[in-house]
């Protein structure tokens, strides 16, 4: 709680932009991803330094409506869950000095889970700081021109946005949500050693070294002595042990 609050008081005077009106424009593409759970939770929930009051349930409200109006439309063919906990927040209130230019502020923690590996995709919480966009509205803090449900209305949209910002990069980064296409097997190297789905160069395969002749017994000498007369072209044999041994080369004759 102490590190929340220390945090909250060194964002007071900061603000960050998050295009939020986007909702209307092409869905950000998303591969096979599909919204099954959003499950919101706020056990350690704590209110910034000069802020109004919001309970858990209204953030709960306010921030599962917002997640249902940015990801609801998705239709891929996996289910992703998604916990939610809502560490901290700010609410900007009217009567505080102009020159501090107060700002609203939530803190929040983001987990997704694959519904059908049942297994979180991110193993540590990945943790979200989200400011409200400077407008002509909020221009003069927002405690002034809006009320406090629409404050959360917009923090919790950015919230979404800052959500699927980060799922877009996991995406990329470590194909979290690959399509079908996406989800093949990676294809065999090429003639060239290339792999065309990584791009890596295949190593060829290293090869055995024969082994040197050891010393057999007598039946296998006799093996080794029927082999070699019974082959005109090879220059190598391989015996029933599957062990290498070179033909013997006669000597030159000596010239008188």
């Amino acid at each position: 709680m102490l590190r929340l609050i220390a945090v909250f008081a060194g964002i007071l005077m900061l603000s960050a932009c998050a295009s939020i009106n986007d909702l209307d424009s092409d869905r950000v593409a998303l591969g096979d991803f599909s919204l099954g759970h959003r499950v919101v939770v706020g056990p350690n929930l704590t209110k910034g330094p000069a802020s109004r009051d919001a309970t858990l349930e209204e953030w709960q409200e306010a921030m599962t409506a917002a997640v249902n109006e940015r990801f609801g439309a998705y239709e891929g063919e996996k289910l992703y869950h998604f916990g939610i906990s809502v560490e901290g927040y700010v609410l900007a209130q009217p009567g505080i000095p102009l020159v501090l230019n107060p700002k609203s502020v939530i803190i929040f923690n983001l987990t997704v889970w694959d519904d059908a590996a049942g297994k979180k995709l991110n193993e540590e919480p990945e943790q979200i700081t989200v400011f409200e966009a400077v407008s002509e509205k909020s221009i003069l803090g927002s405690g002034l021109t809006q009320t406090k449900e629409e404050q959360m209305q917009a923090l919790s949209r950015a919230a979404a946005k800052m959500i699927q910002k980060y799922l877009v990069r996991m995406n990329r980064q470590e194909k979290w949500f690959k399509s079908g296409a996406q989800a093949a097997a990676p294809k065999a190297p090429t003639e060239d050693g290339v792999n065309t789905e990584s791009g890596d160069t295949a190593k060829p395969a290293p090869q055995a070294k024969p082994e040197k002749a050891k010393k057999k017994p007598e039946k296998q000498v006799e093996k080794k002595a029927e082999a070699l007369n019974s082959s005109t072209s090879a220059s190598t044999v391989t015996l029933p042990d599957e062990t290498i041994i070179e033909p013997e080369v006669a000597p030159a004759p000596v010239a008188n």
